[in-house]
């Protein structure tokens, strides 16, 4: 019996989070670390996994202990892991973060010299099972180097924009070089995001994300021209000011965050992604797809992990019940940094 799709496909980073087991401690005095699976498409599918989705994760790990933990994690959490493949030349990455809520999260990334989830290779991808997603995710971290940049376009052009296709801007300034090492700078971040945006349907980003794409900053002028760039659904997430929904159809949603205490907020922009695959696959409406997936950010924004703290439907639906009884210090909408 031929085996069924998946409901989400993620690809992209993935690593090792070690995070301070205090908050409000400057790194340099902290002794005590929790160790967690990190790497933002990956966290999206643990997010969706804990949903009820049948998930799966195309990345690179190390070939060393680190890596091993992950995958053993990947599969803990329900999702598959048959595509996260060892590179025996680098080290598995590790992330480190500080932790100075509500709002100060610094990251510090050890992906040198270079991280094995860009060494993903076209000629490597199950393009069936890519194609045959009801979701694939990407983001703009796979565009950075290369073969990962070919190896990503080739899935977006598999795809050929069927089923829901979505591209995370995720912009992290820190992981494109400053020329392609041929002493040529090459394309423009802002034109790799175009090239990848005329095959995607779904656009996320926060506002820093969006005017890296589309050179707009304002909310409905960015989306508006993530629309112009060839998506059906732009989604700009815009800190306390909640997150703002626009579909080429005409419809959009503008709704308000959640309160809620923040212990970290590193991990909501993740489990934002995973919720939104969830509802898009129900095929709920806009404004129930976006409090849905403020919630499951919420959610984990007052918890202190990432992976293992991607939310239960159960408490996704509890926080949307109680919400407007939560008192909190912080206001979150999911756009905090992932790791």
């Amino acid at each position: 019996m031929p085996e069924q799709p998946y409901d989400v496909i993620t690809m992209g980073r993935i690593g090792v989070d070690l995070y301070p087991l205090r908050t409000g401690v400057p790194l340099a005095r902290v002794d005590t670390f929790g160790k967690f699976l990190g790497g933002s498409p990956s966290n999206v599918a643990v997010a969706a996994a804990r949903l009820g989705r049948r998930t799966a994760v195309v990345t690179r790990t190390g070939a060393d202990p680190f890596g091993d933990y992950l995958r053993e994690q990947l599969r803990e959490f329900g999702v598959d892991d048959r595509w996260v493949t060892p590179v025996a030349a680098y080290p598995t990455p590790v992330t480190f973060c500080e932790v100075f809520p509500p709002d100060d999260f610094p990251l510090y990334f050890y992906r040198q010299p270079k991280a094995p989830d860009l060494e993903i290779h076209a000629r490597e991808l199950d393009l069936d099972a890519v194609r045959a997603a009801r979701v694939f995710w990407m983001t703009g971290t796979g565009l950075c180097a290369e073969p990962s940049r070919t190896a990503t376009l080739a899935a977006l052009r598999a795809r050929d924009r069927t089923g829901i296709t979505v591209f995370d801007l995720d912009w992290r300034p820190m992981f494109w070089p400053a020329d392609d090492g041929n002493g040529s700078s090459g394309p423009s971040p802002s034109a790799r995001y175009r090239e990848a945006l005329a095959y995607a349907t779904v656009a996320v980003g926060n506002l820093d994300e969006c005017e890296v794409a589309t050179g707009e900053r304002e909310p409905y002028a960015a989306a508006r021209a993530l629309i112009e760039a060839g998506v059906e659904l732009a989604v700009v997430k815009q800190g306390p000011a909640g997150v703002l929904a626009v579909h080429r159809d005409g419809t959009s949603a503008d709704v308000p965050p959640l309160p809620v205490e923040v212990v970290n907020g590193l991990g909501a922009g993740d489990a934002f992604g995973g919720a939104l695959c969830h509802g898009l696959l129900a095929g709920w409406d806009i404004a129930r797809t976006m409090r849905y997936a403020n919630a499951a950010g919420a959610i984990v924004a007052a918890r202190l992990a990432c992976s293992s703290a991607m939310p239960f439907p159960h408490e996704v639906e509890a926080a949307l019940t109680t919400s407007p009884a939560v008192a909190g210090k912080g206001a979150v909408t999911a756009t905090g940094e992932r790791t």
